[in-house]
């Protein structure tokens, strides 16, 4: 049970209307919707009755509601004396993985700036396997990166998933007659495969959906930067498998098109966490993780 879903459920019941706790939570009505609806499915009970008289509380609603009440304002009361202490904290060393810092690294820098404004940011943006190098070295603090398995060294939680689409240019697509979908298998091995570096999540996955292939396995060319993958993708050199939203400015601007494969190309998302060490007993690195899942987390935002 999260708290923002709590806290939204507090605001929709003290207005008595979806759209006006929307408008102090600076949500949309359908985010605000969805995260009453995922409080009603965690507890099993139906908190709100919409009619043509309104909004009001179930029965149920108003059980819940003094005990929600009491949760939020302890929460509030929580961060408010959490953020004093920070005052002196210092500076963090934050390392954010290529494709999130793409996306999201104006948006968060703002966010934690404008929470922790005593706080000295040092980001560094890098490949997640080199991550976790560094944060397992002491050389970070706080990590958002690919998913990695369960370490001892570690504790993450998940902070975002987003679908992987094969991507090429038009040219590349004419040149390879690759117009003809959806593309199996064999189509995609007789292009040029261009990859984040090897052993990476990306990596593995495309070198093992080729090792059936034996002989006729295509090269993956590997690329460290994201934004040199897609240059690489666009200019005509061959084929990628990119985050979608990473994608979708180049394929508003028709300089990509994504490529529909068959079904035994099951291409799965890619999914990011946020991580930081067990031996680190401090609460900042667990509120910038609180704070980057509320950024990434908006749907408001159009990639």
């Amino acid at each position: 049970m999260r708290i923002r879903n709590l806290e939204t459920f507090v605001k929709v019941a003290e207005r008595e209307s979806f759209h006006a706790a929307a408008k102090v939570l600076k949500a949309t009505q359908p985010t605000v919707s969805s995260r009453v609806a995922a409080l009603e499915a965690d507890l099993g009970v139906s908190l709100f009755r919409r009619d043509q008289g309104g909004t009001t509380l179930t029965s149920r609603g108003r059980q819940l509601l003094p005990y929600a009440q009491r949760i939020v304002g302890i929460n509030t009361e929580m961060k408010a004396q959490l953020k004093q202490d920070l005052n002196e904290a210092g500076s963090v060393r934050i390392g954010i993985a290529d494709t999130l810092a793409q996306l999201w690294v104006g948006p968060l820098l703002k966010k934690w700036r404008s929470e922790f404004p005593h706080v000295e940011f040092e980001v560094v943006i890098d490949i997640s396997d080199n991550l976790l190098q560094q944060i397992t070295r002491h050389e970070l603090d706080i990590v958002l990166m690919v998913v990695h398995p369960e370490s001892d060294v570690l504790l993450s939680e998940h902070l975002c998933s987003y679908p992987q689409v094969w991507m090429a240019s038009n040219e590349y697509i004419q040149e390879k007659n690759l117009a003809s979908e959806p593309l199996n298998l064999w189509q995609l091995s007789r292009c040029s495969v261009l990859s984040f570096p090897r052993n990476t999540q990306p990596w593995k996955y495309l070198d093992n959906l080729f090792s059936v292939m034996a002989e006729d396995r295509p090269m993956l060319h590997t690329c460290s930067s994201v934004n040199h993958l897609m240059n690489l993708t666009e200019q005509g050199l061959g084929i990628s498998l990119l985050p979608e939203p990473l994608a979708a400015p180049l394929l508003k601007q028709n300089k990509l098109t994504i490529l529909h494969t068959a079904q035994e190309v099951s291409v799965p998302n890619i999914d990011f966490c946020c991580g930081w060490r067990v031996d680190d007993e401090r609460l900042l690195p667990k509120l910038l993780a609180a704070a980057a899942r509320n950024v990434i987390e908006q749907p408001e935002r159009a990639f």
